[in-house]
């Protein structure tokens, strides 16, 4: 015991000791995880809680124009700026200079052809219906709005916008046709329990997140995203502090003079094993603390822990352990120490990048999805991502923990075949 609290104490003296590494071990990540989220949270909140600011020019004789406007605004998804004084050209140019993501143009005859093709309709379906001899044939006129976006706004977004706004004048449109169904009857207006019936129409939508139980649903934020994500690339990239040491202790001859003392060698690789746990741990707790208690205080929300504890220990200490083994295969199997730390750091990148770190997985193309079920942070944030946003339960946890014991068996056989060829142990 006292040979490994020796060789402890060493491991630890080894680690304080590099200052480059603690700095890409502790300070690197908080950097990371502070940005990335204010920026990412930023783009949250446009897209999930700020309302899309329009420039409206609504230049329409009719009444159906502003019809238009009023169900934008009453849609609760846009702040209205209206100038009717804007040609649909300024309309175009003013747009960005006004800080809109969006403006509308709604030309004059607006509300006439959209009355001239409701009557069309509703003249064609009382033909059919036996009502009237025979409707008069009137080639529909196209209803043109113009809509100009800023050239920031991306297509998935401005399809989303698109569709919206079709919707809302659908529903115009709509109302439009069954007025003149009841004007042809001869009826002034809609009866009012018609038109009742009409705005009551719509099926209800019950939106909630999908879940994998029943455990109370977590809503996801940039902050369960980034944490986690972060945390994992924080023990990968101890690469450079072990995987360094490593090979300065081979070279040095410090292996070899381990095989002269008895049990000496192995110790040292448990002392090592058990320090870069410790260091893997209070990386994760360091960062999940900042999460929790300081992303509060700045404007960010807060990290929300998953309630099942078990299944996240045991997916944290796969992590680590995977972590650390990748980093004694890249020390044990590299030459020098310049090699060590090169290949590791741009090992760890590459596997951030195609496993989803940086870019979500599902964005990527089919190949490069398949090709990122290699890497050991995909398949780590995938066991965090189950636990933080869909409440997942053991059986959702297999894939993770199948692969990453999978990982680090591999690893561990690799080390102990060059260290047996070597004569280490």
């Amino acid at each position: 015991m006292r040979k490994l609290k020796a060789s402890i104490w060493k491991e630890l003296l080894l680690v304080l000791h590099d200052k480059v590494g603690l700095l890409l071990m502790y300070l690197m990540p908080l950097l990371l995880v502070f940005i990335i989220t204010i920026v990412q949270n930023s783009a949250f909140q446009i897209v999930n809680e700020n309302k899309l600011t329009v420039l409206i020019s609504n230049q329409d004789r009719g009444s159906l124009g502003d019809s238009l406007v009023k169900a934008l605004v009453h849609s609760g998804s846009f702040e209205i700026r209206k100038n009717d004084h804007l040609s649909e050209s300024a309309v175009k140019r003013i747009t960005i200079d006004e800080d809109a993501m969006l403006g509308i143009y709604i030309p004059s005859n607006f509300s006439e052809r959209l009355a001239s093709n409701a009557d069309n309709i509703s003249k064609l379906m009382l033909e059919q219906m036996g009502v009237i001899e025979k409707a008069p044939k009137v080639t529909p006129e196209k209803q043109e709005i113009a809509i100009y976006f800023d050239p920031i706004v991306q297509e998935n977004f401005r399809i989303s916008v698109i569709n919206g706004i079709q919707a809302i004048t659908n529903g115009i449109e709509n109302e439009e046709m069954v007025g003149k169904l009841f004007q042809e009857m001869g009826y002034d207006s809609i009866p009012q329990n018609i038109r009742q019936a009409i705005i009551n129409r719509e099926t209800k939508l019950k939106i909630a997140n999908a879940s994998l139980n029943e455990v109370a649903e977590l809503i996801p934020n940039s902050s369960q995203h980034n944490v986690p994500a972060w945390s994992i690339f924080a023990m990968f990239f101890m690469v450079i502090s072990l995987g360094g040491n490593i090979v300065k202790e081979r070279l040095s001859g410090s292996f070899l003079r381990l095989q002269t003392i008895p049990r000496g060698f192995a110790l040292t690789l448990i002392s090592k094993f058990l320090v870069y746990l410790f260091v893997a741990l209070s990386q994760l707790l360091l960062l999940f603390l900042m999460g929790i208690y300081i992303f509060p205080h700045i404007g960010l929300p807060q990290l929300a822990m998953p309630n099942a504890f078990l299944p996240f220990l045991v997916v944290t200490l796969l992590s680590a352990v995977s972590a650390i083994s990748y980093a004694v295969l890249v020390g044990t199997y590299a030459k020098t120490q310049e090699q060590a730390n090169g290949f590791g750091a741009i090992s760890i990148i590459i596997f951030a990048a195609i496993g989803g770190i940086w870019v979500p997985n599902f964005v990527m193309p089919d190949y490069m999805q398949a090709i990122g079920n290699i890497s050991p942070l995909k398949w780590c944030l995938e066991g965090y991502y189950t636990l933080f946003l869909k409440n997942g339960a053991w059986s959702e946890l297999i894939g993770t923990i199948t692969f990453l014991f999978l990982f680090t068996v591999i690893c561990q056989l690799l080390i102990f075949i060059k260290l047996r060829i070597q004569n280490y142990i």
